[in-house]
Protein backbone atom coordinates (compact mmCIF):
# COMPACT_ATOMS: atom_id res chain seq x y z
CA UNK A 1 0.00 0.00 0.00
CA UNK A 2 2.90 2.32 0.40
CA UNK A 3 4.20 2.00 -2.66
CA UNK A 4 0.83 2.57 -4.32
CA UNK A 5 -0.10 5.64 -1.87
CA UNK A 6 3.80 7.11 -2.94
CA UNK A 7 3.28 6.12 -6.69
CA UNK A 8 0.21 8.55 -6.48
CA UNK A 9 1.74 11.11 -4.80
CA UNK A 10 4.27 11.29 -7.44
CA UNK A 11 2.16 10.96 -10.72
CA UNK A 12 0.39 14.49 -8.94
CA UNK A 13 4.04 16.16 -8.63
CA UNK A 14 4.87 15.72 -4.85
CA UNK A 15 8.45 14.97 -4.13
CA UNK A 16 8.90 11.69 -2.26
CA UNK A 17 10.86 12.65 0.92
CA UNK A 18 11.66 10.97 3.69
CA UNK A 19 9.14 13.39 5.68
CA UNK A 20 6.65 12.17 3.15
CA UNK A 21 7.48 8.25 3.18
CA UNK A 22 7.12 8.01 6.93
CA UNK A 23 3.87 10.45 7.39
CA UNK A 24 1.84 8.03 4.79
CA UNK A 25 3.45 5.13 6.67
CA UNK A 26 2.26 6.29 10.03
CA UNK A 27 -0.85 6.95 8.77
CA UNK A 28 -1.23 3.79 6.93
CA UNK A 29 0.06 1.66 9.83
CA UNK A 30 -2.87 3.44 11.77
CA UNK A 31 -6.72 3.21 10.37
CA UNK A 32 -8.05 5.85 12.92
CA UNK A 33 -7.36 8.94 11.88
CA UNK A 34 -4.94 11.29 13.94
CA UNK A 35 -4.31 14.89 14.67
CA UNK A 36 -0.95 16.34 13.63
CA UNK A 37 -0.17 16.44 17.44
CA UNK A 38 -0.87 12.04 17.26
CA UNK A 39 1.28 12.57 14.04
CA UNK A 40 4.26 14.68 15.54
CA UNK A 41 4.97 13.07 18.35
CA UNK A 42 5.09 9.17 16.49
CA UNK A 43 8.63 8.07 17.44
CA UNK A 44 9.43 7.76 13.85
CA UNK A 45 8.96 11.26 13.12
CA UNK A 46 9.51 13.04 16.84
CA UNK A 47 12.82 13.43 16.04
CA UNK A 48 13.46 14.16 12.18
CA UNK A 49 10.82 16.22 11.51
CA UNK A 50 9.02 19.67 12.94
CA UNK A 51 5.24 20.43 13.37
CA UNK A 52 5.39 22.72 11.03
CA UNK A 53 6.80 20.36 8.20
CA UNK A 54 4.21 17.82 8.93
CA UNK A 55 1.68 20.67 8.99
CA UNK A 56 2.76 21.42 5.28
CA UNK A 57 2.87 17.61 4.47
CA UNK A 58 -0.56 17.46 5.92
CA UNK A 59 -2.22 20.12 3.66
CA UNK A 60 -0.49 19.42 0.20
CA UNK A 61 -1.87 15.54 0.83
CA UNK A 62 -5.01 16.80 1.65
CA UNK A 63 -5.10 19.46 -1.22
CA UNK A 64 -3.97 16.96 -3.39
CA UNK A 65 -6.44 13.93 -2.87
CA UNK A 66 -4.66 11.63 -0.30
CA UNK A 67 -5.69 12.74 2.58
CA UNK A 68 -9.17 13.69 4.59
CA UNK A 69 -9.42 15.91 6.80
CA UNK A 70 -12.39 15.37 9.53
CA UNK A 71 -13.48 17.42 12.57
CA UNK A 72 -15.43 20.23 14.05
CA UNK A 73 -14.17 23.14 12.72
CA UNK A 74 -13.22 24.55 16.17
CA UNK A 75 -11.34 21.52 17.21
CA UNK A 76 -8.31 19.60 16.21
CA UNK A 77 -8.56 18.98 12.45
CA UNK A 78 -7.37 14.63 11.95
CA UNK A 79 -6.07 13.14 8.88
CA UNK A 80 -7.15 9.91 7.31
CA UNK A 81 -5.87 8.36 4.16
CA UNK A 82 -8.28 8.25 1.13
CA UNK A 83 -7.68 4.73 -0.27
CA UNK A 84 -8.71 4.59 -4.23
CA UNK A 85 -12.18 2.60 -4.65
CA UNK A 86 -12.67 2.74 -0.89
CA UNK A 87 -14.23 5.08 1.84
CA UNK A 88 -14.86 5.43 5.53
CA UNK A 89 -17.92 7.23 7.13
CA UNK A 90 -17.73 8.73 10.68
CA UNK A 91 -19.66 9.42 13.85
CA UNK A 92 -17.90 13.05 15.08
CA UNK A 93 -19.16 13.88 19.03
CA UNK A 94 -19.59 17.38 18.90
CA UNK A 95 -19.28 18.01 22.92
CA UNK A 96 -15.54 15.79 23.14
CA UNK A 97 -14.78 15.73 19.71
CA UNK A 98 -13.96 11.63 19.38
CA UNK A 99 -14.27 10.26 15.93
CA UNK A 100 -15.41 6.88 15.39
CA UNK A 101 -15.48 5.25 11.84
CA UNK A 102 -19.66 4.05 11.09
CA UNK A 103 -18.91 0.13 11.20
CA UNK A 104 -22.34 -0.32 9.09
CA UNK A 105 -22.57 -0.74 4.92
CA UNK A 106 -22.61 2.94 3.77
CA UNK A 107 -26.33 4.58 3.07
CA UNK A 108 -24.80 6.08 0.53
CA UNK A 109 -23.28 4.42 -2.20
CA UNK A 110 -27.12 3.12 -3.93
CA UNK A 111 -27.97 6.71 -4.24
CA UNK A 112 -24.45 7.55 -5.63
CA UNK A 113 -24.50 5.10 -8.22
CA UNK A 114 -27.89 6.26 -9.19
CA UNK A 115 -26.72 9.91 -9.46
CA UNK A 116 -23.78 8.71 -11.70
CA UNK A 117 -26.33 7.06 -14.09
CA UNK A 118 -28.67 9.61 -14.22
CA UNK A 119 -26.11 12.70 -14.54
CA UNK A 120 -23.30 11.35 -16.76
CA UNK A 121 -21.22 11.57 -13.46
CA UNK A 122 -18.08 9.34 -13.35
CA UNK A 123 -15.69 9.38 -10.61
CA UNK A 124 -17.96 10.56 -8.29
CA UNK A 125 -17.60 10.15 -4.51
CA UNK A 126 -18.98 10.94 -1.23
CA UNK A 127 -17.42 11.83 2.23
CA UNK A 128 -20.26 11.14 5.05
CA UNK A 129 -19.83 12.84 8.33
CA UNK A 130 -22.86 12.04 11.24
CA UNK A 131 -22.31 14.38 14.29
CA UNK A 132 -23.84 14.30 17.22
CA UNK A 133 -23.25 13.53 21.37
CA UNK A 134 -21.13 10.00 22.31
CA UNK A 135 -22.56 7.89 24.98
CA UNK A 136 -19.85 9.05 27.28
CA UNK A 137 -20.67 12.84 26.57
CA UNK A 138 -24.66 12.13 27.55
Amino acid sequence: MLHDTVARCRELGLRRTWALEELLKRLIANSKPQTLADLAEAPELKDRCDKATIFRLLVRLEKHGILRRLGLHDRSAYYTLIEPGEHSDYLICTQCGVIETLDIACPVEALEARISKESGFKKLYHELEFFGVCPKCL
